[in-house]
């Protein structure tokens, strides 16, 4: 019989509250919890005491952008458990992907393959 994977606690950081909206259900629909936030600086104060299992983090923010949020997580599981973070983004740039990969972003997703990509990223162990 095979197991049920546990539901994944996902935050979601994204400025666009459609978008939002869209990445939410989605994720809700796979069996997970979505917790959403507007900036980067509203996640990085939730995940100071708040654990998330996977983070998609998008790069253009208001305020603080998506890899100076992703080097400040980066940071500070140094000194505790790593968390998955894969960059959610229009921008298709290979020297921003390059970037985000080298400070240990575990995957670089452009929006417009989000949805087909999100069962996996959801249950990485299903990749084939």
């Amino acid at each position: 019989m095979e197991e049920t994977p546990k539901a994944l606690r996902v935050a979601l950081i994204e400025d666009d509250p459609r978008i939002q909206q869209l990445i939410c259900a989605e994720i809700t629909d796979e069996g997970h919890n979505c917790f959403s936030f507007g900036c980067a600086e509203d996640f990085l104060d939730a995940a100071g005491s708040d654990s998330f299992d996977l983070v998609l983090l998008d790069l253009m923010l208001p305020g603080m952008d998506g890899l100076t949020c992703l080097k400040q997580l980066q940071r500070k599981a140094a000194s505790g458990a790593a968390r998955r973070v894969v960059i959610v983004t229009a921008l298709n740039d290979a020297d921003k992907k390059q970037e985000a990969l080298s400070n240990g972003a575990e995957d670089y997703v452009l929006k417009p393959d989000l949805f087909e990509r999100l069962p996996e990223l959801l249950h990485p162990a299903q990749r084939g």
